[in-house]
C-alpha cells in the first residue's frame, strides 16, 4: 500500500501529438465532458496489442450530490485494442503517471488483449479539485471533504458509462493495493458497471488502527525463526541509539526532511516499521545483518527496508494518509516488545500525528467499510476474483475467503504484496485463468 507513488516520470517526453487525431480520438471528442486529448506513444518492440493510446481529461463535479459546488478535471489514460474487445478498467487509488509510460500494461490487459483504461483517482497529481483554479492552495489549505470513496466511485461511474458507448465488450475493473481496495469499493457502489473485478491485494480496514496487523505479523508471517530474526535486528538497533542515531540524524539532516516529530521519535518508528515493510516487500530473511554487523550496515540495511523518508513531509501519499484518515482506515504499532527502549510512550495516533497535513483533522468513519464489507459478502451476482499474498500484512485485513462461484480468492504462498496471477503456483494459475475466461464467455 506504502509508496506507491515512487513512479517518476517527465509526461513531456511521452506525449506524442499528432497533427490529425486517430480513429478513437475522434469518437471521443464527441463527448462533452472529454478534454486535453493527446496521443500517447506506443512502444512497438513489445507483443503490444494497442493501436492507440491517449490521456485525456474528464470534467468530473467535485460533489457528486451538489453538482453546484462546480468541477474538476480528472486524468485518464484510454488504450484500444479492439472495440469489441473486453476493456480493463484500472481504479487506480493514487497517481496515474505510470500509464503514460509507452511501455505500461496491466497483468490482465496482457493476458486477455484487451483495452485499457486508467483512472487516477481524484485529489493525486493532475486530478485535484480547487488547486486546478487556484494554484496558491497548499495541502494545509486544501478542502480535504470530498476525498470519499463514494465520490470517487461515481466518478469511475462516469468515465464508465461514457466509455462503454465506444467500447462494446465486457468491462473488468481492477487495482493493486489501495486501488485493488478501490475496485472494490467502486463494484459495491456501481455493481452493475463491471462484468467482473479483479482487486490485487486489496485491504479492508475497519479502523484507523485497525488491530489486526499486529498480531497478523507477530503469529503468520514466516516461521517463528524468521520472526525472531528481524525482532532481534529491531533490538540490536535500538540498543545502538546512541552510536547509530548520530549518523541517523545525519542523514535526515543532509537530505532535509521535515517530520511532524523528534528525530528520537522518527527513530523509533523507522524501527517499528520495520518488519510491516520486510514482509509487506517479500525481503529475503538470510539479508538480515545480525549482532555482529558494523553500525554502518545495520544502518543501511533499516533504510533499504523501512527507511525515515516514510516519515517526511511533502510525500505525494498525503492525499491517502488523509482518506485513511477518514475512511479506508491502516495499522498500528506494538512498541509493548520494546518497553524501556523507545523514547515515545507509544504510537496511538501516529497517523494523524505524523502523515496528515499541518492543521488537517478528520475523524474516522466505519460507513464505508460497513458498505463493502457488507456487499462482499452477500452479492450473488458481481463476480470478484481477489489475489492476496500468504506474508503480505494487509492480508491481515483482506476479504474472507467464499464458497460462493461468483466470489473467489487466491492466496499466494508466502507470497508478498507482489502477489500477482504471474507470481501464483501452476495449478492455481491455471485455475484463475481458467475462471477468468470463463466469466468473460458468459
Amino acid at each position: 500500500m506504502k509508496r506507491f507513488l515512487k513512479f517518476l516520470f517527465v509526461a513531456l517526453l511521452l506525449l506524442a501529438i499528432t497533427p490529425a487525431f486517430a480513429q478513437l480520438s475522434q469518437k471521443l471528442e464527441k463527448f462533452d465532458n472529454i478534454s486535453g486529448i493527446q496521443e500517447l506513444k506506443i512502444d512497438q518492440r513489445m507483443e503490444n496489442p494497442f493501436q492507440e493510446k491517449y490521456v485525456m481529461f474528464f470534467e468530473q463535479p467535485i460533489d457528486h450530490k451538489n453538482p453546484s459546488l462546480g468541477t474538476y478535471k480528472q486524468r485518464v489514460i484510454v488504450a484500444l485494442a479492439d472495440y469489441n474487445a473486453p476493456t480493463v478498467l484500472v481504479t487506480e487509488g493514487y497517481g496515474a503517471a505510470y500509464a503514460l509510460n509507452p511501455l505500461y500494461r496491466d497483468e490482465i490487459s496482457r493476458l486477455f488483449n484487451t483495452n485499457l483504461v486508467v483512472v487516477e483517482h481524484r485529489y493525486f497529481l493532475e486530478s485535484v479539485p480547487f488547486m486546478q483554479e487556484d494554484s496558491t492552495i497548499t495541502p494545509s489549505t486544501l478542502d480535504w471533504s470530498y476525498m470519499t470513496g463514494e465520490n470517487n466511485s461515481a466518478d469511475i461511474h462516469n468515465i464508465n458509462q461514457t466509455l462503454r458507448e465506444v467500447f462494446k465488450g465486457k468491462w473488468i475493473a481492477t487495482g493493486i493495493s489501495k486501488g485493488g481496495q478501490n475496485s472494490l469499493i467502486y463494484t459495491s457502489f456501481y455493481p452493475e458497471d463491471v462484468d467482473i473485478t479483479v482487486p490485487y491485494v486489496g485491504p479492508l480496514c475497519k479502523g484507523v488502527e485497525d488491530g489486526r496487523h499486529e498480531p497478523f505479523l507477530e503469529e503468520v508471517t514466516g516461521s517463528q525463526a524468521d520472526r525472531d530474526v528481524l525482532r532481534a535486528f529491531q533490538n540490536e538497533f535500538l540498543d545502538r541509539r546512541a552510536t547509530i542515531k548520530p549518523i541517523f540524524d545525519s542523514l535526515c539532516n543532509a537530505k532535509g526532511y521535515k517530520f511532524s516529530a523528534p528525530l528520537d521519535a522518527i527513530y523509533d518508528y523507522t524501527v517499528l516499521e520495520f518488519p510491516f515493510a520486510f514482509w509487506q516487500w517479500g525481503r529475503d530473511i538470510e539479508t538480515v545483518p545480525g549482532k555482529d554487523a558494523t553500525d554502518k550496515e545495520m544502518l543501511n540495511y533499516l533504510l533499504m527496508v523501512s527507511g525515515p523518508d516514510y516519515f517526511a513531509h511533502g510525500d505525494a501519499n498525503s492525499p491517502f494518509f488523509v482518506q485513511a484518515a477518514k475512511e479506508l482506515g491502516y495499522y498500528g504499532y506494538d512498541t509493548k516488545p520494546f518497553k524501556g527502549k523507545l523514547s515515545i510512550k507509544n504510537a496511538k495516533g501516529y497517523l494523524h500525528q505524523l502523515f496528515l497535513p499541518e492543521g488537517v483533522k478528520v475523524k474516522f468513519s466505519k460507513k464505508l467499510y460497513r458498505k463493502v464489507n457488507k456487499f462482499y459478502r452477500t452479492t450473488k451476482d458481481s463476480k470478484i476474483l481477489a489475489i492476496y499474498g500468504e506474508y503480505d500484512p494487509w492480508s491481515a485485513v483482506r476479504v474472507p475467503d467464499s464458497d460462493r462461484e461468483n466470489v473467489k480468492v487466491f492466496i499466494d504462498p508466502e507470497g508478498s504484496h507482489r502477489a500477482r496471477i504471474g507470481t501464483l503456483p501452476e495449478e492455481m494459475k491455471e485455475e484463475v485463468m481458467e475462471t477468468l475466461k470463463s466469466w468473460l464467455a458468459e
